[in-house]
C-alpha cells in the first residue's frame, strides 16, 4: 500500500502533545512511518513535500521530516500533469501547496493520501474525481492495522 502523508502530518510527532487529539495523532503517525519502515506500506514523497521541507525555518522540524523523506521508497517528480491538476485543484479553493500534494499524491497513484489538516481533509473527501483515498492519522492507522 502506497502513502503520501503531508507536512503537518509528518510535523504532528513533534507538535505539543497537550491535546488528546493531538497526542494520538502523533503516535498514529508513528505508527504509519514504522510500517513503512518494514516495508508493510510504501512512503511517497514528492518535489512538493521537500519544497515545503527545505523552506521550513525550524530547524528541528526541518530535520526530522527530512530524515523521513529522506528514505521514503518513492519519489514523485513534479511534471507538467501535476501542475495542470493541482491548477484545476486550486480553482476548486485547495490552497496553492495542498492542491500540489494531492496532485503529486494522484500522479504516484498512492493509495492514501494522509493529513491532520481539518479543512484540508473535508474539501478532499467531497472531490468525487481524487483517484486517492484520503484519511486523517487516526482513520489511516486503522485501515492498515485493522
Amino acid at each position: 500500500m502506497k502513502l503520501y502523508l503531508d507536512t503537518c502530518s509528518l510535523h504532528r510527532p513533534l507538535d505539543d502533545k497537550a491535546q488528546v487529539r493531538v497526542a494520538l495523532e502523533a503516535e498514529a503517525v508513528l505508527a504509519i512511518l514504522a510500517l513503512c519502515q518494514t516495508e508493510t506500506a510504501t512512503l511517497a514523497t514528492s518535489d512538493a513535500l521537500w519544497f515545503e521541507v527545505n523552506h521550513n525555518p525550524h530547524l528541528q522540524r526541518k530535520a526530522f521530516v527530512s530524515e523521513i523523506l529522506a528514505r521514503a521508497a518513492l519519489m514523485i517528480e513534479f511534471t507538467e500533469a501535476i501542475e495542470q491538476r493541482a491548477k484545476e485543484l486550486e480553482r476548486r479553493g485547495f490552497k496553492a501547496l495542498d492542491a500540489l500534494h494531492l496532485a503529486s499524491a494522484e500522479a504516484g497513484a498512492v493509495d492514501y493520501f494522509c493529513t491532520c489538516d481539518d479543512r484540508l481533509l473535508k474539501k478532499a473527501k467531497e472531490q468525487p474525481d481524487l483517484k486517492i483515498g484520503i484519511a486523517a492519522p487516526l482513520e489511516l492507522v486503522q485501515e492498515l492495522m485493522p
